[in-house]
Order: structure tokens, then sequence, then C-alpha cells
């Protein structure tokens, strides 16, 4: 039953339930180290299907989630690997697995997020995916196919973004070989996960997602702006190394500079207000357009106070929590030339039952 075609920490046993009804069920014991990928690389070996879907264990999938997951691979031979879009379950309610109601979080922290996910789900996935560019398939939701991974390897170890990591992996072995193959994102199947409420966990978060990205581009830099690898080579890896690894770079550099100039007295008023206004207007815009998108398409939020305040969201965001993320980012460059190789502590509040 157990196929150690990965290397993995020493397995002590795999273990059935006795009962009929949960005769599915397959439970790996393993011993410790190598982390979450190391994890997941046992339960690929264990794994007996063409597909295997990976689900983080602060996540709720809807009920015909893995049904419309798994419906790009029945439609295509070419898909290796397809990923759904994860909302924010904080102070949903939940019964006996499944949701029951959707409540928006009363924290504005938590509803920042939901404008974030929606944002970097419905405009920027959606986009790559139809350039089958795709680099990030959440590691909250994801399915692929078993021996496309197998080949691959399975997830790196060493890599606090093993998420990203395989998939920019499995572009360049695909593409190395001259495969067929297509990357999708769906934006129906839903997966509910936990979002981190507080600021100290949220900052360690970004901070790992930024140095896992930053990891990604150093083992793959081959492949940035290079035409063998199409358009994830000449676009969708130039874009993460400018416009997300190098982003919090110069934005920061940016207000360090303002009291700089300004003390110089070399700093245009004019120009600074009319740069600040445009760039704060494009990105409430974007957010309003995902979160409008939303509602037209999926309609989650039935309240009509619950749009007004993601709307509302949208625009404050751009006044303190965007800086926050700007800091975070930073910290994780500065924590990855350090060393820091560890995770960080995730405080989990749990469900509403």
């Amino acid at each position: 039953m157990y196929d150690p075609v990965i290397p993995t920490e020493a397995v002590r046993g795999i273990y059935m339930s006795t009962r009929p009804e949960w005769s599915h069920l397959v439970v790996v014991d393993k011993e410790n180290g190598g982390g979450k990928a190391d994890a997941l690389n046992a339960g690929i070996n264990v794994s007996r299907y063409p597909l295997f879907c990976a689900i983080d264990a602060d996540s709720i999938l809807e009920r015909d989630s893995l049904l419309k997951v798994a419906k790009p691979f029945l439609e295509d031979s070419r898909v290796v690997a397809v990923g759904g879009i994860v909302r924010v379950v904080n102070e949903c309610v939940i019964q006996r697995g499944r949701l029951k109601e959707v409540r928006l979080p009363r924290h504005h922290l938590a509803v920042y997020q939901i404008v974030e996910y929606l944002r970097a789900f419905l405009s920027g996935r959606m986009g790559w995916s139809r350039l089958n560019a795709l680099l990030i398939i959440s590691g909250a939701f994801g399915m692929f196919r078993r021996k496309v991974i197998i080949d691959c390897g399975g997830y790196d170890r060493n890599t606090v973004g093993e998420d990203m990591e395989l998939v920019v992996r499995m572009h360049r072995h695909l593409l190395d070989r001259r495969v067929p193959y297509r990357v999708v994102f769906v934006p129906d199947p839903v997966c509910w996960t936990e979002a981190p409420s507080r600021l100290r966990t949220l900052g360690g978060q970004r901070n790992r997602w930024h140095r896992g990205l930053l990891d990604t581009l150093i083992s793959h830099r081959r492949m940035i702006f290079n035409g063998a690898y199409g358009r994830v080579g000449l676009l969708a890896l130039p874009y993460f190394l400018i416009y997300e690894f190098l982003a919090p770079v110069v934005e920061g550099i940016g207000y360090l500079m303002l009291p700089i100039l300004a003390a110089m007295g070399v700093l245009n008023l004019t120009m600074l207000w009319a740069f600040f206004l445009v760039s704060v207007v494009f990105g409430v815009f974007t957010s309003l357009c995902a979160v409008l998108l939303e509602e037209i398409s999926f309609h989650r939020y039935p309240l009509p106070r619950d749009l007004l305040r993601l709307l509302w969201c949208a625009i404050l965001e751009n006044l303190g929590y965007r800086q926050l993320t700007v800091w975070w980012r930073l910290k994780g460059i500065i924590d990855y030339v350090r060393g820091v190789t560890s995770w960080g502590a995730m405080q989990r509040t749990g469900f509403s039952g």
C-alpha cells in the first residue's frame, strides 16, 4: 500500500478504520521532520489514484468543490494541476464539517485579507491561467496529477514556499521535455480557510510568503527572461521578480525618501499628491472591481451591509494596512539574507460551531 517513490522521513505506521463507513480514511504516522512538504510527500506515496488533492488542516471545502476542481482533468488530458479559490472562513458558521452560514468577520484585519484574496484570485490568477503561466496554486487547495508530481520529485523540503516552488518546477520540467500541458485556475470550487486574526501572526505569514517567493526565484533563476520557457520565462517570472519581489523594496525606499527630500526642500508637493492619488485610486479601483466581480458572479456575501463593508475596506486598506504589508515583506527579505528558514507560529482561533 505504501510506495516510497518520493523520499520522506521514516513512516512508523499506516492506519485504517475498522468501521465500514470510514474505510476510505487512511492515517499515516511518520517521523517528524521536513515540515509540511515532507508530510505531503508521504501522502503522495500512500495515495492510489491518478489525482491527489492537497488541503490545509485549517481549511474546509464546499460540498461539490472536489468535483469542480477535478473537472478540468476530465475535459483536457493536458491538465496537470488545478487550483480553486480560497476564501476567509473567520466567523462563518461551521456545522459537522460543513459551511452553514457565511459571515463577514467583525475585525477589519480579516476583511482586508478577504479583499486581498478576491483581488489575487479573481484578477491575478484567472489572468495567468488564461496565459497558461500560472505560478501559484495555493497550498490550501490544489489538485495535481500524481505521476507528474512524482516525476518532478515531489515537494521540496528545503523551502518555506513549497506550493509555488512545486508549480514553477512543474513548468520547468514539462517545458524542458516539450510536453504539452496546462496549469489551470477555476474560480468556482471554493475552499474556506482561517486567516490570521492578529497582526503578529499575519506579519509572520507574509514574511514567510516573501521568503518563499525569493527562494523560488533564486532556485529557478535560469528561467527568468529565458525565451526557452515561453510565457513563464518571459512574462510570469519577470512579473513576480519586479512587481512582487522588488515592489516592497521600491515602495519602502520611497517612504524613506519622503522626509529626507522634504527636509532638503526639493519635494514637489503637487507632484507628490498627484502620484499618491493616482496610485491609491488605481489600487482602490482594482480592489473594487474584484469585490464587485465576486458579488456579480458568486454572491457569497448576500447581506448589502457586508458588500458595503467590503467596498469600504477596499478603500481603507491603502491607508495603513498596505504600508504594514510592505514592512512585513521587507523583513522577509532581511530574514532570508540572515538565513531564517522557520515557518513561524500560526495561532488559530478555530471555526464557529
